[in-house]
């Protein structure tokens, strides 16, 4: 097959699985930390270089306090125990979005985890934490009007090029297959600008039941498509 170097997923469904199971939504999230951890490991199997998942989204912070903190704490503790086995893995963590937000536990084990996985040359793991992708836009018109300021020259050698350079994901390749898991048929404010020629795939697998096999199943779907970026193959 042709692996995608870069696979974005939205990881949706954790409150539906634990809802059809009698389980409150939390039930749902700590299963859906295993579905997360089966998937790092299958696309380093793969060789797949990079993996950005959609951990908490910026509008996420409008949910009931009691079920923000709870993934918050879900996050501390599954960035500690996964530390091991990324480095085993040959894995690298990043973190993109607005961590400033974050409680200050939750980023000095985010930041502690990302030093000590900065030297792993594998997959890399990007977590899209307090994340939309329209913020990620308006913070980088912002960072370049800055820079304009202090050389006005710039405006004028602005192409889409230099302008990823400020994004979150200036030393990231665009993904070019998006996933969808849950059903529903919208990209969430997710890697907007990224996503341009992205594929999406979209699945009714809720996210704690999507597996390796899953995986497979969306990279076959991706070998079927054409991709001609607005060409026209003779």
């Amino acid at each position: 097959m042709n692996i995608p170097r870069h696979i974005g997923i939205i990881m949706d469904g954790n409150g539906r699985w634990a809802r059809g199971r009698g389980l409150p939504r939390t039930a749902g999230h700590r299963a859906g930390t295993d579905a997360t951890r089966a998937i790092v490991r299958a696309c380093g199997e793969l060789g797949i270089s990079y993996l950005t998942i959609y951990v908490f989204s910026a509008e996420n912070w409008g949910r009931p306090r009691i079920e923000v903190s709870m993934l918050m704490d879900l996050l501390v503790e599954m960035t500690r125990k996964e530390i091991k086995s990324l480095n085993e893995n040959n894995v690298r963590l990043k973190a993109i979005g607005g961590l400033e937000r974050l409680p200050a536990k939750t980023r000095a084990e985010l930041k502690k985890g990302i030093e000590e996985t900065s030297g792993n040359t594998g997959l890399t793991l990007i977590l899209a934490i307090s994340y939309g992708g329209r913020m990620e836009i308006v913070n980088a018109a912002r960072a370049f009007a800055q820079d304009a300021l202090d050389n006005p020259k710039l405006i004028d050698t602005l192409d889409e090029n230099s302008f990823s350079g400020y994004l979150y994901t200036k030393d990231i390749p665009d993904p070019e297959l998006i996933i969808r898991t849950g059903g529903d048929c919208r990209i969430s404010n997710f890697l907007l600008w990224q996503a341009a020629y992205s594929e999406l795939y979209i699945t009714d697998t809720l996210w704690p039941d999507f597996n390796k096999e899953a995986l497979i199943s969306a990279i076959e779907d991706f070998n079927k498509r054409d991709r001609r970026f607005g060409k026209v193959k003779e």
